[in-house]
């Protein structure tokens, strides 16, 4: 694209289709700033629409999950970066944070709880055990203190058990995640309005006066009835309903209440009994459950590994990736070989091994097509290091020479060199021996030898 509204190359109209991308930055640019001052809420709804209008918008996917993680919505947050990682397989921040998750498994079992958890706070309210739906999202926002949902739906059970304070004290919590979510400050503005009613109707209970005196007119005059009178009254009444009282209470301590401490009696020792029974079940249910719960862990542990091992770094499914990239480049332009080489490098020698026939064949035929023109180059890079004393970064370039062009003998006795010279015997002895072994009565044999008894007299 340039200044112009037409391509310089074709002469198409793109003034459109600038406008279209112009818009899309805009949005992104609007979501950073949001997210800068924690208005979750509002970047969410920026980023959406900057992906409706760019959908390969690698760096609004990125912070989308982002944003998704930080409210505590960890799967949202994943779908995004896998999606961003399938746009720009290389050179992906979404790499790092899909790593940062996959490869902790303390984080993907509180992802899990979590999820589980809310779910069956979810089931509990449609069933209208609300005490449970607490609790259980209680355990929830434990696991994960910034899930916004989480702290929302228990806000919402309070408020209709008209527990106002703890309501408030959720959505606050809410704030400080999302500060501008319009669900968090309908409920707030609801739980404020009926907390300064009660605050009214309690100071109004202050207020009531006391008006125990009664007043009357004769003619002219206002006569006030002395208290003394009223209350003396009352407290002979006061004390004939005490006498009733304790006449009441002792007729039922010798006559009725023997034969109700009986009957209770043995009421609690069926109870006793069922519960009793109850219990011996429940143990025995609760010892089959926990070893299921471990053979199901045994079998959970074992498919994440299986799991790990294809769609982990360098498991098969990045191999095959990878394989696929090289064949791409390789097809759209065979002399761009640094970049085949590229793809090429990051596939496990052992995963090429173990991987099926046709994948074998493709990833040799690519590396012998590259090999001759990249193993020169990395023998240049190599060298170079070599000779500015760069020995570790001579032994990677180097290796790969020999790996990708297996008849440059050079390569195979200057990365023994290399080796020497790091210090690492082990590795030159071992590389030189190769020397001798790949490349017989040659002056570069004969030169390795020499160097295998100078370091055995050394030792």
């Amino acid at each position: 694209m340039t200044e112009h509204d037409f391509c310089t190359n074709c002469g198409a109209d793109v003034a459109r289709y600038k406008r279209i991308m112009g818009t899309a930055n805009l949005y992104y640019n609007e979501a950073l700033e949001k997210a800068g001052v924690r208005d979750l809420s509002g970047a969410v709804e920026s980023l959406r629409q900057c992906l409706k209008l760019n959908k390969n918008h690698v760096e609004a996917r990125n912070l989308l999950g982002l944003v998704y993680f930080e409210m505590g919505e960890a799967v949202a947050a994943m779908s995004e970066w896998v999606i961003s990682k399938n746009l720009r397989p290389a050179k992906n921040i979404a790499d790092d944070y899909l790593d940062m998750m996959q490869n902790d498994p303390s984080t993907l079992e509180a992802i899990s709880q979590t999820i589980k958890k809310y779910n069956q706070a979810l089931t509990y309210c449609y069933q209208d055990s609300l005490d449970l739906a607490i609790i259980q999202l209680k355990k929830v926002i434990s696991l994960n203190p910034k899930f916004v949902q989480a702290h929302q739906l228990l806000a919402l059970l309070y408020i209709h058990a008209e527990q106002w304070s703890d309501a408030k004290t959720e959505l606050e919590k809410c704030r400080k995640v999302d500060v501008n979510n319009t669900i968090t400050l309908r409920y707030l503005r609801e739980v404020n309005s009926m907390l300064e009613i009660e605050a009214e109707n309690g100071m109004g209970s202050n207020r009531r006066k006391n008006t125990d005196s009664i007043k009357y007119h004769r003619g002219n005059e206002t006569i006030i009835q002395p208290l003394n009178y009223r209350e003396t009254k009352s407290v002979v009444t006061l004390i004939n309903i005490i006498i009733g009282i304790v006449i009441g209470i002792a007729a039922a301590c010798f006559l009725i209440l023997p034969a109700r401490v009986q009957s209770a009696k043995q009421g609690i020792d069926e109870e006793l009994k069922t519960v009793n029974e109850e219990m011996d079940a429940k143990t025995a249910t609760i010892a089959q459950l926990e070893q299921e719960i471990k053979t199901l862990t045994s079998e959970k542990e074992k498919l994440q590994s299986e799991l790990t091992g294809y769609t982990g770094q360098g498991g098969k499914l990045s191999a095959v990736d990878n394989l696929l990239q090289a064949a791409n480049v390789y097809m759209n332009d065979n002399t761009d070989t640094s970049s085949v080489a590229e793809y090429l490098d990051l596939i496990d020698e052992n995963t090429a091994d173990t991987a099926g026939e046709a994948f074998k064949n493709v990833y040799n035929y690519l590396r012998s097509a590259v090999g001759t023109s990249v193993g020169k180059s990395y023998y240049d890079t190599g060298m170079e290091a070599y000779q500015n004393e760069s020995y570790d970064e001579a032994i990677d370039y180097l290796g790969k020479a020999f790996s990708y062009d297996n008849t440059n003998g050079e390569a195979l006795y200057n990365l023994g060199n290399a080796y020497r010279k790091a210090g690492d015997k082990a590795n030159a002895v071992a590389t030189y021996q190769k020397v001798i072994e790949l490349f017989p009565n040659t002056e570069k044999a004969n030169r390795s030898q020499a160097f295998i008894n100078e370091m055995d007299i050394e030792e």
